[in-house]
């Protein structure tokens, strides 16, 4: 993820992240899809636009969270708040949000990405993986 260069017409030369906000701000967004996977270790969240192509990304480890810090609400809070950044730069103004997973930043992420893009939520949804019947019991106990 080193810097990259970026020439204009006039042959200044300015720096830019690889994963910086010139090629994002190319595309324009009226509608979007927030995907967020929490576990008890990391949170990651994406933006993909209607059809499931991802538009943008962030997890807590990409923040600079290391360790046990990753897996709680407030660094998927920090998350939610660096994709709402984008999302406000992309124009981005309705989103539906997917939550898939049972850590502690399901919410805080998601309150943290609203307070921040400003967007309106057209619908919130659970897609946790459950178990049918769940894993194979013991043996019978021998005396």
């Amino acid at each position: 993820m080193g810097k990259i260069r970026v020439a204009s017409k006039a042959g200044k030369e300015g720096e830019g992240t690889a994963q910086g906000g010139a090629r994002l701000s190319r595309k324009k967004l009226d509608r979007g899809l927030v995907c967020i996977e929490a576990t008890y270790n990391n949170t990651k969240v994406c933006l993909t636009d209607m059809d499931g192509n991802l538009v943008t990304w962030s997890s807590s480890g990409t923040l600079g969270f290391k360790g046990a810090k990753k897996g709680t609400p407030f660094a998927a809070a920090k998350v939610g708040e660096h994709l709402g950044e984008i999302c406000k730069t992309l124009g981005v103004r309705e989103v539906g949000i997917v939550v898939k997973g049972v850590g502690s930043g399901r919410e805080s992420a998601i309150r943290a990405f609203v307070a921040k893009s400003g967007a309106g939520i057209s619908f919130i949804e659970d897609r946790t993986p459950v178990p049918f019947n769940g894993p194979r019991p013991k043996k019978a106990r021998r005396v």
